[in-house]
């Protein structure tokens, strides 16, 4: 298991570092950056991803953390509730009821709206995406990861991803194959500068 104190020390330096926040040395790609970690680390990550936007905050970098599992349950509030939710998912199979939750979330027209949203409202210097695993298997992360490309152009974003990244695949849990994604830069791999 990766040492998750290791991994976020490495994490602030990059991020805290102004070629990163100027978006310097990309070669003109887009600036999206992959964070993996084993899935069976969680807690532990989750909780170092807090310490880190503080730590960032406190630096005077503001962050926005796009958490795609709290925004979720925001929309589902706003369109009727939970408890609706609940009660299709009780009356319906399990393909409708993801077929129904897919179109309640629509990428294009309710989710990623919600998100530019945020984007705009934030003025932030960088963004993390957290909450991949939660959103699973109702939202794909590289559907999330090719929409975000189009809204999330003023600062780095960086993806915190509950599997692996090899540079080119995503593969979630380290298990679950998902769509490739090869245009983001894996963050472990970058060193940090001034």
């Amino acid at each position: 298991m990766e040492d998750i104190t290791t991994k976020f020390t490495h994490l602030y330096n990059v991020i805290s570092s102004n070629s990163f926040l100027n978006k310097e040395a990309l070669g003109g790609e887009i600036p999206f950056f992959i964070s993996a970690y084993n899935a069976k680390q969680e807690l532990k990550v989750n909780e170092s991803i807090k310490l880190l936007i503080n730590k960032l905050e406190s630096s005077g970098i503001h962050v926005l953390e796009i958490n795609l599992y709290d925004i979720v349950c925001e929309i589902l509030e706003d369109k009727g509730g939970m408890e609706r939710m609940f009660q299709v998912e009780k009356v319906k199979s399990k393909e409708k009821f993801l077929r129904a939750l897919q179109s309640t979330l629509n990428i294009h027209q309710v989710l990623m709206p919600k998100i530019k949203e945020k984007i705009d409202t934030a003025n932030a210097k960088v963004y993390f995406l957290t909450g991949i695993g939660k959103v699973f298997p109702y939202i794909r992360s590289h559907n999330i990861l090719n929409n975000l490309q189009n809204i999330a152009k003023e600062a780095p974003t960086v993806t915190f991803f509950p599997g692996d990244y090899n540079g080119h695949t995503l593969n979630l849990f380290g298990l679950l194959k998902d769509d490739n994604y090869y245009r983001a830069f894996n963050i472990e791999k970058i060193e940090a500068k001034g």
